[in-house]
Formats: C-alpha cells, sequence, structure tokens
C-alpha cells in the first residue's frame, strides 16, 4: 500500500491511551472495493479495527482472507496498522472478500460476491485468538453471518465471553434476513443501526405504527424502549447522517448529538459509520463519560466523511485527534484520582 503507519509511533506510549486494559476483539470481514481501475481495502469491521488501531489500542481483529493478491492486500494493511495478525485466517480454496462497485449516473451499484473467505472463519483458531486476548468488547455485525459456518463461529465465541457485545447492524440488502437480525439483537449489549436500519427493527419486532417518527419525538422514545426491553439490549444507538447522533438507554437515559460539523465539506460517507464505532469503542475503553464519547465519535464520523474513503490515507489525519483528546484527559483523570 506503500503508507507509513497513520498514526503518531508516540501514541501507544501515552500513559492514557495505555490506562485501560479493556481489549477488544473485531469479528468479521475484511475485504476488497473493486472499482475496476482500483482495489480498496475495506469491510465494515476492519474499518473499524483499523481506525481503534490509529488511534492508540490494539484490537484483535478475527477474519479470514483467501491466499491471493487481494489477501496479500489486507496483510498489508494488518502490517500499515501495526495489528497483530494472531486472529488472520489463510483460506486456501476460497477468494478474498470482494465487492464490485458498479459506478453509475449519480450513484453506485454494489455486488457482494457470494463464497467468500470470510464465509468460511473456523472456530478453533478463533477460540485461541479470543483466549489470548481475553477482551473487555466484542465487535461484530451481521454480513459474516449470512452463511452457517461463520455465524457458527461468531456464536461460539460469544459463547466462550463475558465481553460485552457491540452489535453494527450495517444490513445489506439480500445479505441479511430477519432471523439473523434477531438472533444478533438477543446476543448484543449496545446497538448501532442507521435510520433506516431503525425503521426496519421498528416493523419487524417493535411498533409498526411509530415508524417515521422525528427522532427526538415521544413516540420515538417510546417505540426504542419497547426494542431496548423485548432484546434486554443496555444501549441502542441511531446515527441521523449530518443530523448527528441519539442515544437510548435501558436506564432512561436519552442523549441527542449535535449535527456534525456544516463547515466539513462532504467528499463521501463511505466508512462514517465505521467511524463513529470505532470512537464510541475507544471511549468505552478509555472509561470517557457517555455524552463525551458520543460528541467525539460523532465530530470525528463528521470528518471522515470530508475525506476519500473509510480511512484516511494521510497518517496526520490522526494526530490533531489524538493531541486534543490527550490533552483534555489527563487533568480530568488527575482530578478524579483524588
Amino acid at each position: 500500500m506503500g503508507y507509513p503507519a497513520p498514526f503518531p509511533a508516540d501514541a501507544r506510549k501515552h500513559p492514557y491511551m495505555n490506562a485501560s486494559s479493556k481489549s477488544i476483539v473485531v469479528y468479521g470481514e475484511a475485504l476488497i472495493d473493486d472499482f475496476t481501475d482500483a482495489q480498496v481495502v475495506g469491510g465494515a469491521p476492519f474499518n473499524v479495527a483499523r481506525a481503534l488501531a490509529a488511534f492508540g489500542l490494539a484490537p484483535m481483529m478475527i477474519t479470514r482472507v483467501g491466499e491471493d493478491r487481494n489477501g496479500a492486500l489486507v496483510r498489508a494493511e494488518f502490517a500499515r496498522f501495526a495489528m497483530a495478525d494472531t486472529g488472520l485466517q489463510a483460506d486456501r480454496q476460497a477468494p478474498t472478500g470482494r465487492v464490485v462497485v458498479e459506478r453509475g449516473a449519480g450513484e453506485h451499484r454494489f455486488v457482494i460476491l457470494p463464497d467468500q473467505a470470510y464465509d468460511r472463519i473456523a472456530a478453533a483458531p478463533a477460540l485461541a485468538a479470543l483466549a489470548a486476548a481475553r477482551p473487555a468488547t466484542i465487535y461484530f455485525g451481521t454480513l459474516a453471518q449470512r452463511t452457517a459456518g461463520s455465524r457458527a463461529t461468531l456464536e461460539a465465541l460469544l459463547a466462550a465471553s463475558d465481553a460485552k457485545r457491540y452489535l453494527d447492524l450495517n444490513m445489506r440488502d439480500g445479505q441479511v434476513d430477519e432471523h439473523c437480525v434477531y438472533s444478533s439483537l438477543h446476543q448484543a449489549d449496545i446497538v448501532k443501526v442507521n435510520e433506516d436500519e431503525l425503521q426496519d427493527l421498528l416493523r419487524w419486532f417493535g411498533r409498526p405504527e411509530q415508524q417515521g417518527q422525528d427522532i427526538g419525538s415521544a413516540a420515538t422514545a417510546a417505540a426504542c424502549g419497547v426494542l431496548l426491553q423485548r432484546f434486554a439490549l443496555e444501549g441502542l444507538i441511531v446515527t441521523l447522517g449530518a443530523h448527528g447522533a441519539a442515544y437510548f438507554g435501558a436506564d432512561g437515559t436519552i442523549l441527542r448529538n449535535r449535527p456534525i460539523d456544516a463547515r466539513t465539506a462532504v467528499v463521501d460517507t463511505v466508512g462514517a459509520g465505521d467511524a463513529f464505532s470505532a470512537v464510541f469503542l475507544l471511549g468505552r475503553a478509555l472509561d470517557w463519560p457517555l455524552a463525551l464519547t458520543l460528541t467525539r465519535a460523532n465530530l470525528f464520523a463528521g470528518a471522515i466523511c470530508g475525506v476519500r474513503g473509510a480511512v484516511p490515507a494521510d497518517p496526520d489525519f490522526y494526530r490533531p485527534w489524538i493531541a486534543a483528546w490527550l490533552a483534555s484527559a489527563a487533568p480530568a483523570r488527575t482530578g478524579a484520582a483524588r
């Protein structure tokens, strides 16, 4: 790929960034977005893992790639972000995951290919990686659950750990069904959805008559409360694009985050939700207050909309964020310790 490590070399040495032993396991697809004239490493879980690594944490990514050129590109990204490859499996038969991006007039069409390496994540090596990581949090989505093999491996991982479970639905047309979503919700503690996905959940499992209500309405709060109760969730996050994000907690907490900074010129929105998840998980690992975590996650997601792609190529992109967060956090931790 040719880029230097995209985070300051001393980020991991900072005492605040290393203050917590709350490691994070990220489970799911690492794949190639194939634009015909360019191949870009992606996959929502891998985007999250790379962002966490860029901020100085050491996430354990559990995925599977083929022994092919695209698999080499994924491995290069593991190396570029200084990520341990303990959870990276190799498949001699299935190819590295690939999504064909077909450019059209004003929009893109995404063709998610079947029978890819991430559909075959094996349980034994995944469980060994989990045991080594001993995570406080497990991130998972739904695309890597589209086949029985990788879905069974995820279920084995969740059964073997008492870690908090963060579910990013990331529903893709034709790749996930209602049963998979239902099962995933039951296995989650915190769920992140976008506005369209929330409407799907309300139609399937909540209060269909309250679909389309304003996110700040009492009706929406009540509908989200039904979901929280039905699936015994700790929290439900709804990302709202340029309008920010909202958090609904089982304890009655409702937080509405401010809109994304209008001064950010939107280049594309690819990876914004993944950036939000990464900073939310970072905040939990480092014991930031919930409101502050949501603010920082939302601001960083907005900044990602100002660059091309889900992961900035420029290593300097992360520096001001790390510097600002470390500078503001150190006094707070000192005061809390007294």
